[in-house]
Parts: C-alpha cells; structure tokens; sequence
C-alpha cells in the first residue's frame, strides 16, 4: 500500500474544504443551532486577530501588542450593551457552553442544585447531569434537578415548578440556581411567571439564550433581563448570525464574579479575532436585526403550517408550532429521527435529529429518537419567503412519506437554491454565501 506523503494529505484537506463548501451551495441547511455570517465576519476571521493573544480585559492585558485589539474590544462590549440592553458585557467566552461555565462558576460551588429542562423536554447538555456527561455535573460538578415539563404547551410547568422547588426545599436540596432556555426551544420560558418566587429562595437566575438571542436583539422573542434573569449566556452564531463564539450579559452587580470566572478562571486567549467578529455582527443585528427576527419567525410557523398540512406530526400545535426559528416534528409514523435525518442529507436536505417528550420512557435513545428537528435561521438570511418554506415542506414530504429516492431529488434541490447564494441582512454582500475564499 502506497504512503500518502504530507503534500496529498495537505491537497486532500484544502479539497474537502472547497467540496464542502459547494455541498451547501446546493443543499438547504435546515440546522437549527447554525447560520451563515456575512462577508465581513468572515473577514475579522481571516484578520491577524487570531493570531494574537490579549490575556485579561481590555487596557488591563498580560501582553503587549494590544493597542487595537482593545479598541476593538471595547467596542464589541459596547455593541452588545446596547443590543441587549444590559448594564455588563463579558465578549470572551470563546462558545456557549464556556459562557455557562463562568455563571456555574461564579455563582455555584461543586455539590450545588442546579434546576434546568431535561434534553427530552429541550435542555441543553451543557445543563446535564455528570451521569449523562452533561456539563455542569461532569465539569462543574452540580447537581441537576429537572424542571416539570408541560408537553402540550411545550414549555415549563410554572404551577409544578413551584411545587418542586418547595419540596427540595423541604428535603434540604434548595437549588442555587436556575437555568432558563434551551436547545429545542419552541416557546418563551416562564421567565416572569416564575422570577419572584425563585428570588424569595435565593435561587440565582440565568436564561441560556444560545438559540434565541437573534430573536431577542430583535425584540420578537422574550426580554429575560427585564422579566427576572439576573444573566443571559448565549453562543453568537444561531438566530444571532455571528461567528462561532460566546456572550455574557448581566446586571453591573454581577459583572466582577463574571469577569474574574471567564480569566483566569475559563480562558488564557479568547479568540480574538472571533471578538472582532462578534463586533461586527453586534453592529448588522443593531441596523437589520429587527426585520430579520420578524421574517425568521414568519418563516417557522409556514413551514410548520405546511409541514402539519402535508401530514406531518408538529409539536406544539395547540400554540401554533412556534413562536422561534424553531420547528419540531414527530416521526415515528415513518421511521426515526436518525433515519430520517440520513434519507433527508442524502437529498441535501440538512437536519437534526432530536429527542422528543415521550422518546426515553420509550427506551429511545439519540441515535434513533422520535423527532427532527428543523431550524429557519440560516435560509431566512439567505433571502427565502413563505412561498419557498411551502416548497421546502414538499421536498421533506416526498422523502420521508412518498419514499421518493432522495438521490433523485438532488437536482430539484440545487435548481432551487440557485437564485439564493446571497448573504442577507447585512452592510456588504459582495461575497457568495458559500463562495470559498483561497488564499494560496
């Protein structure tokens, strides 16, 4: 067998990068945690920011050499004060799950109970328990009690909530902290229904909204800092179209703990030129965000409408399937979610499969769940309506009901995505979406 020499394997990585990009130039990306940015993130991605370190907060650095970094971050901070409304900012957290760390690590000690949704009933695993290597058991060492979960509201049970939280309160397992949002999040969180009488117990209040802060900015979603959170963590690069990344916000009085758990305690660098990044989508969100949550959130509920009409089983239907970019689909009466998420790459159709209420008392696991889920974010900011949600729903319709061969529908996919190769909402789209930009 012929070694590969390093220049084959070098080509061979530099091709699977080109070839991937042109897959999705000619797939839909129906991923629900993923977005596109626009060709001026990009660019702070490429700048020289990332090669630098800047240990500490800005004009207070470990290293020299950071006389523009810090103009950069002292603008991204301020970007995201406005956006969100909120008296502190934290641009370094380098991902979402890190932003939840330095809360965890801030406000909680190892052994603490932390209240949070299960991942059936939506959670996230950076809320999970060690047992199911989530990560505030496994890294932080918390205790996780799950919150009750209404599944015909798809939401929090606010009245069994509360009686929960009394009987912990009884058994000495008052929880510290209670952790809002999610990672299937079709509905505002009780935010406000619950806020007062988990501060009567001391419980601190943090809302996870690593999907929903696009629509948040936007001012379609929720408010969590006006309706009772004491923070909001989230990841940058979902309904928020930025780079990979992670934001802290909160209330002044909190701001020292956090500053001090994301460095020392969570970071040395933190991906500067992902901050720089940040900055520059802080700026499109503030001049474009509001029409972008408004049609996001259009676009879920007519491909859920369309979805339920074509004989799909959509969560949520009693609250009209959504009120995110978010949809959420049972499809049991097929398959499962894993083979469902396979049939439909197989089209260029990209989706997740997701656990659903009901899958682990079932003995289904995440390899084959009940569900898909499906997210809008990336193809609102491509530039699609209602009518081209309406197409979408047909196309999952013939491949998971009609048996149609997904390799036969590959052609009808990319004449579709043809006319939309554009970066919207945004200052400069100059750049294809999915155009790849070679430097050698």
């Amino acid at each position: 067998m012929a070694k590969t020499s390093n220049r084959d394997s070098y080509k061979k990585i530099l091709s699977s990068l080109q070839t991937h990009n042109k897959w999705f130039e000619n797939s839909i990306p129906l991923i629900a945690s993923e977005n596109i940015p626009s060709p001026a993130v990009k660019e702070a991605l490429l700048s020289d920011f990332g090669n630098r370190y800047a240990e500490g907060w800005p004009g207070e650095r470990v290293y020299a050499g950071c006389i523009y970094i810090d103009e950069v971050e002292f603008e991204c901070m301020a970007l995201a004060k406005k956006l969100f409304k909120a008296e502190f900012a934290d641009v370094r957290p380098i991902s979402g799950v890190v932003a939840n760390l330095a809360i965890y690590s801030a406000f909680t000690n190892p052994g603490d109970i932390m209240i949070a949704p299960s991942i059936p009933a939506g959670g996230h695993i950076s809320h999970g328990k060690k047992e199911h290597s989530g990560t505030a058991g496994l890294v932080h060492g918390l205790d996780v009690e799950f919150y009750p979960f209404d599944a015909e509201e798809m939401t929090i049970d606010v009245d069994k909530t509360k009686d929960k939280i009394e009987e912990l309160k009884k058994a000495g397992r008052l929880p510290k902290m209670a952790m809002f949002g999610g990672s299937l999040f079709l509905f505002p969180h009780p935010v406000k229904e619950l806020a007062d009488f988990m501060k009567s117990h001391n419980i601190y209040i943090n809302y996870d909204a690593a999907h929903v802060a696009g629509l948040i900015a936007g001012g379609r979603f929720q408010d969590p800092l006006r309706e009772g959170a004491d923070s909001m963590t989230m990841s940058t690069h979902k309904t928020l179209f930025g780079p990979q990344g992670g934001l802290v916000l909160a209330s002044a009085q909190y701001g020292e703990a956090i500053k001090k758990a994301t460095f020392p305690g969570l970071t040395s660098s933190h991906h500067i030129h992902h901050m720089a990044a940040k900055a520059i989508t802080f700026t499109e969100a503030l001049e474009f965000g509001k029409d972008y949550a408004k049609q996001v959130i259009k676009n879920a509920k007519i491909l859920a409408e369309a979805l339920s009409e074509n004989g799909f089983k959509v969560l949520g239907e009693r609250r009209g399937f959504t009120e995110s970019h978010q949809i959420a689909v049972n499809v049991l009466d097929y398959s499962d979610g894993g083979k469902v998420e396979a049939d439909l790459e197989k089209a260029n159709i990209i989706v997740n499969r997701q656990l659903i209420p009901g899958d682990i008392k079932a003995g289904r696991n995440y390899f084959h769940p009940g569900g898909i889920r499906l997210g809008v974010a990336e193809i609102t900011r491509l530039g699609m309506k209602g009518s081209e949600m309406k197409e979408i729903a047909s196309f999952i319709k013939k491949i998971v009901i009609d048996k149609k061969d997904p390799k036969k529908m590959i052609s009808t996919i990319k004449k579709f995505r043809k006319d939309y190769q554009k970066v919207h909402y945004c200052f400069d789209n100059k750049l294809g979406a999915y155009e790849y930009v070679k430097l050698r």
